[in-house]
């Protein structure tokens, strides 16, 4: 897999929540810095709407998070592709945490080197990740700046103080190689998550469902007649007080006549005061996730304490090193142009490519601005940001999920579906495409990235969204916010199916719809192929991507028809997973 985009051929198309000018690569920094080396984490530039207050307070505390270099990358994403890969030696291996470390982590050496330079920089409560990969520590803006050769500065920004550093961050040439990126810089950057709630209105569109209910999308993709979800563990992200998003998944259990699952919140991020908690988003993940499965063997949520680059750093770890949860859902996200300035792309991708070793699926909304990526203001208001897509669904290493708009026939059962004209897709200017994915799309020319988003999608209209419970009561909510946990719920049937012995989900989705029937199309340069086990969408669009045959940057490769995956997904099932 080829190393993430350069940022220059980006830069006009950027500007969006911050001003595009004066922003230099990291090749650059580095050489207008003797002695010092270049990380991925760049200057952020000046927030749009932003007042300088002037250098941040040299007093001030700033935690960061240093991303440390995986070792043997290319046999890394070999062997992600070969896994899923019947004619691969390959087929039907993982990872556990301990094995992935110590094939692939930094090595002790690389970890002490990163650790004593902190020390002796006068940082505290430096720790280290049980894989290697994120080291943390707790310093003054003052030893932060000299630290990594950069300068903070705060501002005033929609009626909070804020900060971040204008120019690049940098380490001692003896890290050079070893440090990656530099997290915890800036708190501007964040992804924010955005479920979209259309309250307590009804549809008089005849068979359109206003708010479906678990059992509603159960039918309506094809669930109910396949096993449940009851032998996987499935989680998903969160952040804040978690305690009235599990009162109300307990009262959505009753009312639905569900099970009651079993649930766990493990904590990560800086200790500290949690954020704003957007409950309706944490109870809309856990009742749909866990609703559409019917059942699951565990649910977890990996509660952070801010949804910051650096601590979404640290959450997406733990999922990754306690290797409890088979998939997760992380129903947010941010323009991908923020997670590369910070670094935060570089190390997040690290961890999703352990997570796929060790066979963990995350999946990601799209975002709910069309072919634009999401901005403060904007969610559901198509191409109201730039043409850009969202991380952390662009990542090759996650299955990106978009939208569409739901119709079911008087019985329930499905009759078609359109695109969502707000489900984000589109092409990745920072990310390239995964083997599994070239294999459909042409690679494309060109110095920037080729990832196409999303992966597949499911129903995520506000119009025809879900019936949610809230401390006041049921709502509908949509937004590729629902689409997410849909599709983890979905593949938490199939997973189960089969003892969970199917791994990282991407390959195999690719390779049904590669399985299906297929004709090669010269006017789009793909395989366009059909399959039962994929719904394609009769029309729409999301702004600059409309609903064609085949694979689009609408809708991916469709709509997941659940039985219909679990019979086509058979042949690639290993016979057993076995351990590396």
């Amino acid at each position: 897999m080829r190393p993430h985009a350069p940022l220059a051929a980006v830069l006009a198309v950027a500007a969006g929540p911050v001003l595009a000018a004066g922003l230099a690569g990291p090749g650059e920094a580095a050489a207008a810095t003797s002695g010092w080396a270049a990380t991925a984490t760049q200057a952020v530039p000046v927030p749009a709407g932003a007042a300088a207050l002037g250098p941040l307070a040299g007093s001030a505390p700033v935690s960061v998070t240093l991303g440390l270099a995986l070792r043997n990358r290319s046999a890394l994403d070999g062997f992600i592709a070969g896994a899923a890969t019947p004619s691969s030696p390959d087929y039907g291996a993982f990872y556990t945490p301990a094995s992935f470390t110590a094939a692939f982590g930094p090595t002790a050496a690389s970890v002490d080197a990163v650790t004593s330079y902190l020390q002796r920089q006068g940082f505290t409560g430096v720790t280290v990740s049980p894989n290697d990969l994120l080291v943390d520590a707790t310093g003054t803006a003052a030893q932060v700046e000299r630290a990594f050769d950069t300068s903070l500065t705060g501002y005033a920004l929609g009626g909070a103080d804020v900060y971040a550093n204008t120019t690049a961050a940098m380490v001692p040439a003896s890290l050079s190689g070893i440090v990656v990126g530099v997290l915890g810089l800036n708190d501007v950057f964040k992804a924010e998550p955005a479920p979209l709630s259309r309250g307590t209105q009804s549809t008089t569109v005849p068979n359109v469902v206003a708010e479906y209910t678990p059992q509603g999308f159960q039918k309506a993709y094809d669930a109910t007649g396949v096993a449940t979800g009851s032998k996987t563990a499935v989680a998903t992200v969160a952040a804040g007080a978690l305690t009235a998003p599990i009162a109300n998944l307990r009262v959505e259990e009753q009312a639905n006549g569900l099970p009651q699952v079993p649930v766990t919140v493990e904590r990560s991020g800086i200790p500290g005061a949690a954020t704003k908690t957007a409950n309706i988003e944490w109870e809309l993940d856990s009742q749909y996730a866990t609703g559409m499965a019917q059942d699951v063997s565990h649910f977890y949520y990996y509660d952070a304490t801010s949804l910051a680059d650096s601590t979404l750093a640290r959450t997406f770890d733990l999922f990754a090193t306690q290797d409890t949860a088979k998939a997760l859902s992380a129903s947010l996200g941010e323009c991908e142009v923020e997670a590369y300035l910070d670094g935060s792309m570089l190390v997040d991708d690290e961890v999703f490519a352990e997570a796929a070793a060790q066979g963990q699926t995350v999946f990601a909304s799209s975002g709910d601005t069309g072919a634009g990526c999401a901005l403060a203001g904007t969610n559901g208001v198509p191409d109201s940001g730039p043409p850009m897509t969202n991380y952390p669904a662009s990542s090759p290493y996650v299955v990106g999920v978009g939208g569409t708009t739901l119709t079911t026939k008087a019985t329930g059962s499905y009759d078609f579906e359109t695109a969502w004209t707000a489900g984000g897709g589109g092409i990745s200017q920072f990310e390239y495409r995964p083997s599994w994915q070239a294999q459909v799309l042409p690679v494309t020319a060109g110095t920037t990235g080729d990832r196409s988003v999303p992966d597949i999608a499911m129903d995520a209209n506000p119009t025809t969204g879900a019936e949610v419970y809230t401390t006041t009561g049921p709502i509908g909510v949509g937004g590729t916010s629902l689409s997410a946990p849909l599709a983890l719920g979905a593949w938490a049937r199939v997973e189960s199916s089969y003892q969970d012995r199917l791994g990282f989900a991407a390959p195999a989705l690719y390779a049904v719809y590669l399985h299906g029937t297929c004709n090669a199309s010269t006017a789009a340069l793909e395989q366009v192929c059909t399959t039962p086990a994929f719904h394609a969408p009769l029309a729409g669009d999301n702004g600059l991507y409309p609903e064609t045959p085949g694979y689009n940057e609408d809708t991916g490769l469709g709509t997941l028809d659940t039985a219909a995956l679990v019979t086509a997904v058979k042949p690639l099932v290993p016979p057993a997973m076995h351990r590396r």
